[in-house]
């Protein structure tokens, strides 16, 4: 089992578990050059909000995509655009990653602007 492999495992059981609890999930997916961030109806009929370095707003501040400080501005993006939907309670989807670095900074920036989970 490979690196990817173990990551995909992880996120099947968290997403499982995620799904008996029957709640909007924050889902974040990362690239080396890139962060995404998707709020998913919890019948996964179809994403609520979503915010990631490519997005006209990100893109006109001329940042890099791949740090921290980018995870940050997403993370507040989210947070904004979850409120504007109505959305303030959410279970976190790391998608497998391990909960440090720009996933960290993901979660805590969506935190402090509002998210509960």
């Amino acid at each position: 089992m490979n690196k990817k492999d173990s990551r995909i495992r992880r996120a099947r059981k968290t997403r499982a578990r995620i799904k008996l609890i029957g709640a909007n999930r924050l889902c974040v997916y990362k690239t080396p050059r890139h962060i995404y961030a998707q709020i998913i109806a919890p019948d996964s009929s179809g994403v609520v909000a979503s915010a990631s370095t490519l997005d006209k707003e990100f893109r006109s501040q001329g940042a890099n995509g791949g740090n921290v400080s980018a995870a940050v501005t997403i993370g507040k993006m989210i947070a904004e655009r979850a409120k504007k939907a109505g959305i303030t309670q959410v279970a976190f989807d790391r998608s497998g990653y391990k909960y440090h670095g720009r996933i960290k900074a993901l979660a805590d920036s969506a935190r402090e602007n509002g998210m509960e989970f």
